[in-house]
Order: structure tokens, then C-alpha cells, then sequence
């Protein structure tokens, strides 16, 4: 660990300023080799969820020069894009009357919770909607369970396949990366139920922001399985620079405009 550290210190990465962070790291431990309480098994046996805490001496990874950087694209892409944001709005708002933004928490730097914002590309009743085609359809709950996504969504309306196809739904996230939630580059931000399925690597996971872009989209994005996943996480956060940051965003736009592995 001392070894993964003092590398990480040469790429240029900065300590973390608070003294405790947040996690429900499901394999049981800390990203420090310390055993979780009580309140933790609690949580994951269904009990009403606690805060684990403890004392960190992580890294976060990219340190400052990683953040001017999202800082300074993401008020450069915002003013850019802001006729087409604009437009993107009113169709939403024209097709159903419902809202123009979809707001879902997911787990970001340090295991402290946000609210990760997509243009909205599914039905208003959209929750309704899933838990009535997984009662109705093994597969696909099947699929869910595995990889948390569906290759052939009931929730997604027309106007929302078309944006998915683009990642244009994903532009709104240009905001979490201005408050510092998320960045460019990094891990796909993921829900609390994920958490098991990177055992021991979400010590990893947790040392970087979420990206908008990261290893995940450009690799393949929705066809690969989840350990595959879980491992270019890891290897992204282990192999961290930021001419690499700067590959995987202009490998981005080729994905995109091929749409593979994109539902």
C-alpha cells in the first residue's frame, strides 16, 4: 500500500482535506484494512442504513490540476452548449408536459452521496414502469440483477433513445462537475446497491470523482459484464495520468458518434 501511495504522490495527487468519509463498502472492511462495526452489518442485513466513519489518508486522484481542468471545460462547454441545452428542454417539455431534468443519487469521492442529473429520456411513472416488466419478464430481471441495465428499456420514450444514442442526456452532468461532484474523466458513477459488486475495489472507486467520460464508455461501455467493469475502474484509478484523461476524452467523441454498445 505504501508502494501504491507514494506513487500516487508522483502523479501529482493531493491528501483529502476532511478528517472522516462515508462508505458502505460491502466486503466488510475499510479501504485501510480496518474492520467495519456493527452499524455497517445493520445496514447491508436491511436495517435502516448508518454512516460508517473513519480516519483516511487516501489521495484524491488527479489532485488539483485534474479539477482546474474539469472546472475550466465545464464553463466552457456550458456557455457552448447553451442554445442546444436549451432547445434539448423545450422538446422534452413539449413531448410529455413532464420535467425536463432526471435526478438519481449515486455515490461519488469518498462514498458522499449526490444527485447525478441526465435530461430526462424516460416515462414520468418510469419506476412503475421497470418493477412491472422485472414481475412480468425473468430475463430481463435477470439482466437487471447482473448489470443493472436493460437492453430493451419499456421506460425509455422515443425522444429519449435518440439522446441515449448520443449520450446527449448525459450533458446536464457538466453541473455536477462544476460543483465538484463529479469530473471529465473517471469511474461510471453507480448506485449503493453496485457497491458489493466491486468488493475490495471500491477503495478505488472512491478515491476519484465519477466522469462523465472514463475506461467503461470507451471500452465498450453497456456490452461489457460487470467484473470487466469493476476492473477498468481500478486499473484507471492504479494507471492514473493526465495524458491518459486526455485520450480517453477524445476516444469518447468516436464512441459516441458510433453509438456501440449504447441502450
Amino acid at each position: 500500500m505504501a508502494n501504491g501511495i507514494s506513487a500516487a504522490t508522483r502523479r501529482g495527487e493531493q491528501p483529502i482535506s476532511n478528517s472522516s468519509w462515508r462508505t458502505a463498502a460491502a466486503f466488510g472492511r475499510t479501504p485501510h484494512g480496518r474492520a467495519l462495526g456493527k452499524e455497517f452489518h445493520n445496514a447491508v442485513d436491511g436495517h435502516a442504513p448508518n454512516v460508517v466513519r473513519f480516519d483516511r489518508s487516501g489521495l484524491i486522484v488527479g489532485g488539483r490540476p485534474k479539477r482546474w481542468f474539469d472546472v475550466t471545460g465545464a464553463l466552457a462547454a456550458i456557455l457552448l452548449l447553451m442554445p442546444m441545452f436549451c432547445l434539448i428542454a423545450l422538446a422534452i417539455k413539449l413531448w410529455d408536459g413532464g420535467p425536463v431534468f432526471y435526478r438519481h443519487r449515486r455515490v461519488g469521492l469518498n462514498g458522499t452521496s449526490f444527485d447525478c442529473l441526465k435530461f430526462r429520456s424516460m416515462v414520468v411513472n418510469a419506476d412503475e414502469v421497470l418493477a412491472c416488466h422485472l414481475a412480468a419478464n425473468g430475463d430481463a430481471a435477470r439482466q437487471w440483477e447482473e448489470t443493472r441495465k436493460l437492453k430493451r428499456d419499456p421506460r425509455i420514450t422515443p425522444l429519449g433513445v435518440s439522446m441515449r444514442k448520443t449520450s446527449i442526456d448525459e450533458l446536464p452532468q457538466l453541473l455536477n462537475i462544476l460543483k465538484g461532484e463529479m469530473s471529465f474523466v473517471g469511474p461510471r458513477p453507480i448506485v449503493t446497491a453496485e457497491v458489493p459488486k466491486y468488493s475490495t475495489a471500491i477503495e478505488h472507486y472512491l478515491r476519484t470523482r465519477p466522469g462523465l467520460t472514463g475506461p467503461w464508455q470507451v471500452g465498450g461501455r453497456n456490452d461489457l459484464d460487470y467484473a470487466t467493469r469493476v476492473a477498468l475502474d481500478r486499473g484507471y484509478v492504479e494507471n492514473w495520468s493526465f495524458w491518459r484523461d486526455l485520450t480517453i476524452i477524445a476516444k469518447t467523441a468516436r464512441v459516441v458518434v458510433a453509438a456501440r454498445g449504447c441502450y
